[in-house]
C-alpha cells in the first residue's frame, strides 16, 4: 500500500509500517499544501493518508472518497511509539474510501 503521512504525523512512524511504502508530505515536496488540496493531491497518487489532525473531518468533505484516512488522535511521539503496534494492524486492515479514527482523545 502507499501511503503518505500528513504534515503533523511523526515520520519516524513509517519505520513501522513495513511492508508498505510511506513517504512524509516533506518527502514529496507538499509541506505548504492546505488541507483539501493536499487530500486531492495525494488520491491521485496514494492509498492511504494518516494524519493526526482532529479537525480534518470537519473541515473537509470527506465523501466519496477513494484514499482511506486514518486519523491518529496522538501526535507526540514518544506517546505515539508505545502504540505503533496497533497503527500497523489498523493500516493493515484499511479499506478504500474509509475514515478511521484511532486513539481519540
Amino acid at each position: 500500500m502507499k501511503i503518505i503521512l500528513d504534515n503533523c504525523t511523526p515520520a519516524p512512524l513509517r519505520r513501522f509500517l513495513p511492508g508498505h511504502q510511506v513517504h512524509h508530505c516533506s518527502d514529496v515536496g507538499w509541506e505548504r499544501l492546505e488541507n483539501g488540496i493536499l487530500l486531492a493531491q495525494a488520491e491521485t497518487q496514494y492509498d492511504l493518508f494518516i494524519t493526526c489532525d482532529l479537525n480534518m473531518r470537519y473541515q473537509q468533505n470527506m465523501k466519496d472518497r477513494k484514499i482511506a484516512i486514518l486519523e491518529l488522535g496522538i501526535q507526540h511521539w514518544p506517546t505515539l511509539r508505545q502504540h505503533v503496534a496497533q497503527v500497523a494492524q489498523t493500516v493493515d486492515s484499511m479499506q478504500p474510501g474509509e475514515y478511521r479514527v484511532l486513539f481519540q482523545s
